[in-house]
């Protein structure tokens, strides 16, 4: 993660990654997202400006597992994925639109490529 973030030109400061349950992570997507739905993430940013990054990252580790399943990957590979897409939200990247989507998911797949190297 500390790569991912350098080659983001950021540093992190304090970053928790929190693995919780299904029930657990749609309790937090009602209560602070007003989210009525099921999440493999949520990212609470609470960098004070640029750098470093500070956050919190809450992973449903059930779904993350029932979604390596479906996409046929291993729950290492999935959760790796969401653990870089919680750092990029913190990188100031957005997945609100199509074209946001889609560049998240290239940085996802460019990050999770270099992982032996990083």
């Amino acid at each position: 993660m500390v790569n991912v973030a350098k080659r983001e030109k950021f540093r992190i400061g304090e970053l928790n990654i929190i693995l919780c349950s299904d029930e657990y992570l749609y309790k937090l997507n009602v209560s602070y997202l007003k989210h009525k739905t099921y999440t493999d993430i949520i990212t609470f940013d609470f960098s004070q400006g640029t750098s470093p990054l500070s956050g919190e990252l809450y992973i449903s580790l059930e779904r993350v597992m029932e979604n390596a399943d479906k996409l046929g990957l291993t729950t290492r590979d999935e959760l790796h994925r969401v653990m870089v897409h919680g750092l990029l939200h913190l990188c100031g990247y957005s997945d609100k639109t199509s074209s946001g989507k889609a560049e998240m998911r290239k940085q996802e797949d460019l990050y999770l490529s270099l992982r032996k190297f990083l």
